[in-house]
């Protein structure tokens, strides 16, 4: 059976997941923080879930209700929800409430709350406390440990036949807030003393990304010393410092993990508004400008995932290609906007899948573009997955700024010696309704009045024949050589059965393709047409 544990497959630039010795898709969902606390709750949102056409949740996984008294283990929870996911016809993905879960302790047992002495809390430089257990505290780091590898040695026994369950987030955003490090006494002695002689190497490697490299440098590229005599006492610094830390914690989790039962395992992060320096953000977790940190310092992490609520969606993503960085969003905001990135990062950024946040509740109209999206794309996953392999897939998205500004230039990609130029429709809302940047508290990140809502996946079907899928956006052809123009020989509506067979609809020309000058997939619902070109 370990044959076919679901794992991670990298070919050229792109990197799926395949589960059951296929490659998977995921078209996911994460859960709200306490649905999965009851399972009558849970098995109404799976229920929902699979109604959107999702194949897989990603799911809670907390430590105080697995391991209320210490050393006693209670699965019912995890067993009920691997059940109702079966029922339901989903996979899961754990996400790992242990030590961590939005930089604070919130979801540690009581017996870790209680026992400061134990399990000591962060303290900041004003002496003061954090609801945080300190990243130097070994005895929340082995005692984290075994608890997850106890939850992955019973999904080994109880999922062997099934994988069930396909991932593992390790921790939830991990991160030090309200200040770049920990100052406690355990911490303060580690920053004072030599940074690993691991990091230093791939520092003289240039290999540490080039922020860090920056700050090496700044200091005068010491061969030795402690933290603060390698890369500074400024609060840029300490992150380099702290994200040690939680890298290395996280390892002997996720290492204890993998060794019951080796699924594929990711760290995700709370990501960076414009301007903000360390201690302003949960800093030092699995950011960007820290990948290669966090790499030297979690070898046991497949891959390094980002949250994204920021409207600058396409921004992110690119971001955390780097290095070859696998490209998974375990979470977003379920926005108007989260179906049009879905796509895009899916078809241009070779995305193993997405996760949009509580997707259980979201309202109707959204249900219904996550329902029409995920159905739509469902049937041709192995085609879109396969297109990513050869390079036979592209995306085209409106470019949106951290502010919800919109680049309204018109979006171009090539394939197969064809120039696709996108254009997007705006929605008339008839209001006048400012936009709002985003901020905490529900409902501060979706899209304004407005925005774009739509993108589009161009997949190669054969030579000059394309699939076009997507939402609110005209699509013109040019050749790549400029050699003479490129015409619609025909379009037709129409999707794929669940068996992957075309079910064409209408024959579009005149009017619907605008005398043969483009391919309109309109606002408001998702859609596929089949197109063939021509050169002339």
């Amino acid at each position: 059976m370990s044959a076919h544990l679901p794992s991670l497959k990298t070919s050229g630039p792109v990197t799926q997941l395949v589960v059951d010795g296929e490659p998977f898709l995921v078209l996911g969902g994460e859960l709200g923080n306490s649905t999965a606390s009851d399972l009558d709750t849970l098995d109404e949102a799976l229920g929902r879930c699979a109604a959107m056409n999702l194949n897989a949740v990603l799911l809670p996984v907390y430590w105080d209700r697995i391991e209320p008294t210490e050393g006693a283990f209670d699965f019912t929870l995890v067993r009920g929800a691997i059940d109702l996911a079966r029922k339901h016809d989903l996979r899961l993905i754990y996400l790992w409430f242990g030590t961590w879960k939005n930089s604070m302790s919130c979801y540690a047992p009581g017996w870790v709350k209680r026992d400061t002495q134990r399990f000591p809390r962060v303290r900041r430089s004003d002496g003061g406390l954090e609801e945080i257990v300190s990243p130097a505290c070994t005895a929340a780091r082995d005692a984290d440990a075994t608890a997850f590898a106890a939850l992955m040695r019973f999904t080994r026994e109880y999922d062997a036949g099934t994988h069930t369950v396909i991932m593992a987030q390790v921790e939830n955003e991990v991160g030090m807030i309200p200040e770049p490090r920990d100052h406690s006494d355990a911490s303060e002695a580690a920053y004072r003393a030599d940074v690993p002689d691991a990091l230093l190497e791939l520092a003289k490697q240039n290999k540490l990304g080039p922020e860090v490299e920056a700050l090496w440098e700044a200091v005068g590229q010491r061969s030795s010393g402690s933290w603060l005599e390698v890369f500074g006492d400024e609060a840029e610094g300490q992150e380099v410092f702290t994200a040690w830390q939680l890298a290395t914690y996280v390892e002997h989790v996720a290492a204890a993990g993998r060794a019951e039962h080796a699924l594929p395992m990711f760290a995700n992060a709370a990501l960076i508004r414009p301007g903000y320096r360390p201690g302003q953000y949960p800093s030092a977790g699995p950011l960007p400008h820290l990948l290669e940190v966090w790499r030297a310092g979690a070898p046991s992490l497949d891959m390094l995932c980002p949250d994204i609520y920021f409207p600058n969606f396409m921004e992110w993503c690119e971001r955390y290609r780097r290095g070859g960085n696998p490209l998974f969003i375990p979470e977003m905001a379920a926005s108007m906007r989260a179906t049009g990135n879905a796509v895009y990062a899916l078809a241009h950024l070779g995305a193993i899948g997405i996760g949009p946040f509580s997707i259980e509740t979201v309202d109707e109209e959204k249900r219904e573009l996550f329902t029409d999206c995920y159905g739509l794309i469902a049937p041709i996953a192995a085609r879109v997955l396969e297109a990513q392999r050869a390079g036979a897939v592209i995306g085209l998205s409106p470019q949106i700024g951290f502010d919800w500004s919109v680049d309204d230039a018109p979006q171009r990609a090539e394939l197969a010696g064809v120039v696709f130029e996108a254009n997007f429709d705006r929605p008339d809302t008839g209001s006048d309704a400012e936009s709002v940047l985003p901020t905490l508290g529900a409902g501060r990140w979706d899209a304004p009045p407005g925005t774009p809502l739509g993108s589009a996946m161009v997949l190669r079907l054969g030579p000059d024949e394309f699939l076009v899928l997507g939402m609110g956006v005209v699509i013109t052809f040019a050749p790549a050589d400029g050699q003479g123009r490129v015409g619609i020989e025909s379009a037709q509506e129409g999707s794929f059965d669940e068996r992957g067979e075309w079910v064409g609809g209408r024959w579009l020309n005149g009017d619907q393709t605008h005398q043969g000058r483009h391919v309109h997939l309109y606002g408001g619902r998702w859609s596929m047409q089949r197109v063939k070109l021509y050169r002339y």
